[in-house]
């Protein structure tokens, strides 16, 4: 080998090793920013305000303070001790509700939903998802392992009363929670499921993200960041899909979302709605922007809930 081919294999081999490592810490970074729970929320929507909107952060304390609750632990299945809120209501029911809240915010934070469907005379379960709140985790699920969490948490209703009837519902992150865990096999318990402003993919909402915060293509730092998540979370990112999941439902299903949605963009709603070949209905709230139909038209939002519910549950 000459000289020069020497030189040459030797840059060439030199750039490859640069431009891995750079795509490894590329990759890194965004685990670390997206995936990791102890990360600001700032740090990740920019602003507090954009934060507050995201996650859709209680203002009061009625879970806390004035429901009653009792915590609630169950073991995930690869052993992490997950806390819920158990809130049983003060008139005897049958009915169950899970609702389940968005990214990086935890359950008493669900409190205007929780006690909403109290109202409505249902026994409320708000769990902390893995890695929030008081559940143990080292990394955001997105959805994707959390869809066994709440496998379990419907096997914790079951084992106090195996006749319960169990409604699922979820915002955002937890939208996109309740739709993947549709496409489990469950039991005939569980008799509808509500998903508000849920995601088709992990990967979709990422690459939108990365394109609408940070200005960069989804090539090279998701893939990268798919196998960092492989590795310190276990599962990729292609995996974890709402719309697969969809397909494999058999559970009739209510779709939520608001029209000027910017976050978890309104697109989204017809193919997740368009992915399900159940009985569903779709409600589109006008003027409403992530995770804010419940408080832009709460009328409408809620008695859409109460009716659709109702179609399935017998009181």
């Amino acid at each position: 080998m000459s000289k020069v081919k020497k030189v040459l294999l030797i840059i060439i081999s030199v750039v490859l090793v640069l431009a891995l490592a750079t795509i490894g810490v590329a990759g890194n970074y965004f685990y670390n920013l997206a995936l990791n729970p102890k990360t600001s929320k700032e740090k990740v929507f920019g602003t507090k305000d954009k934060s507050v909107e995201a996650s859709n952060v209680a203002v009061s304390n009625w879970i806390t303070d004035k429901s009653g609750y009792k915590d609630a632990f169950i073991d995930s299945i690869d052993d992490l001790q997950l806390h819920g809120y158990e809130i049983i209501n003060t008139n005897p029911s049958k009915t169950w509700v899970i609702t389940v809240h968005g990214y990086m915010g935890q359950g008493k934070e669900m409190e205007g939903y929780a006690n909403a469907f109290y109202n409505m005379g249902y026994n409320v379960l708000v769990p902390d998802l893995r890695g929030h709140g008081k559940s143990e985790g080292k990394y955001i699920g997105m959805g994707w392992d959390d869809r066994k969490d709440i496998l379990s948490w419907i096997d914790y209703i079951l084992q106090k009363d195996s006749d319960a009837n169990i409604v699922l519902h979820g915002v955002s992150m937890g939208g996109g929670t309740v739709m993947m865990t549709s496409g489990e096999d469950l039991p005939g318990n569980v008799k509808a499921i509500i998903e508000d402003c849920g995601y088709t993919s992990v990967w979709d909402e990422f690459s939108y993200q990365l394109d609408s915060l940070f200005g960069l293509p989804e090539f090279p730092v998701l893939q990268s960041a798919s196998l960092v998540s492989k590795i310190r979370a276990g599962y990729w990112l292609q995996d974890a899909s709402a719309i697969e999941q969809l397909a494999k439902s058999k559970t009739p299903m209510l779709f939520i979302h608001g029209d000027k949605d910017t976050f978890v963009p309104y697109s989204m709603l017809d193919k997740v709605y368009n992915s399900a070949n159940v009985e569903k209905e779709k409600l589109v709230v006008e003027g409403a922007a992530h995770a804010q139909a419940s408080k832009t038209n709460p009328q409408l939002y809620w008695g859409t809930i109460s009716k659709f519910i109702k179609n399935y549950i017998a009181n």
